[in-house]
């Protein structure tokens, strides 16, 4: 039986040796790697690749790309060398740049941020919303899987509704997650467990701190704890 849980690991890293070490200690419990900006700018593609190579590790590029679509399209195709799992684009780009990526990255499940997990109803109404974040959200996430998208990013509080609004197919991952064991919500403002996550509809929740903080030099510790939080997830 497969220890993996429907967890995506952010490797936010700015050091390469150590993030093939988390993704090392970790991958027999974790599903998929997030690489985010700071990973990407610090090590472009050859950092992709190096870890990656010898290792059937899912990556989530996450890029969140937000342009023209024709740049997008560029960008995306570009991205796509890297047979990453995932690729996001901001919803907020509208349906022709989301198409557009979606078209560049055909073997690619394009995935689109709704409303950032960091951002609270006044920061939602202050960048010019009309709405509250459930409502952006699921707007967002509807016109993203009109448009191709085939994955949506949103916070776990929205889950229910989105995944009630775009139906089964789409995959919806969540950030903005904490362990029924973590005190404290680091920088993010709408948060549940996994586990609820999960029930309320979630296909892989996103987690970060909560495992990489248990890193030393050994490995042993992060791998215990991705291995307690993956049956936190599996046997809820």
């Amino acid at each position: 039986m497969s220890t993996k849980a429907p967890i995506i690991l952010a490797v936010d890293t700015s050091d390469l040796e150590l993030a093939k070490s988390w993704i090392s200690h970790t991958s027999e419990h974790v599903s998929v790697f997030k690489l985010g900006l700071e990973f990407f700018l610090n090590f472009g593609r050859e950092g992709v690749r190096a870890v990656t190579e010898n290792s059937d590790a899912k990556i989530f590029l996450d890029l969140k790309l937000h342009d023209i679509p024709n740049t997008v399209a560029h960008a995306a195709q570009s991205a796509s060398i890297l047979n990453p799992f995932f690729l996001t684009v901001h919803a907020s780009g509208g349906s022709a740049m989301i198409e557009a990526a979606v078209q560049a990255a055909p073997q690619t499940n394009i995935t689109a941020v709704t409303v950032l997990t960091s951002m609270s109803e006044s920061d939602v109404r202050s960048v010019g919303f009309s709405d509250d974040a459930l409502i952006t959200a699921t707007r967002l996430a509807q016109l993203a899987v009109t448009a191709g998208a085939k994955a949506i990013v949103c916070s776990p509080l929205e889950t229910t509704t989105i995944r009630r609004a775009i139906g089964e197919e789409p995959i919806i991952i969540t950030p903005g997650v904490r362990p029924l064991s973590m005190v404290g919500k680091d920088d993010q403002t709408r948060t549940m467990t996994p586990s609820d996550a999960i029930a309320a509809g979630a296909n892989y929740v996103v987690i970060g701190r909560p495992i990489t903080s248990a890193w030393e030099p050994t490995g042993v510790e992060i791998g215990k704890r991705a291995r307690e939080i993956a049956s936190e997830i599996l046997n809820s």
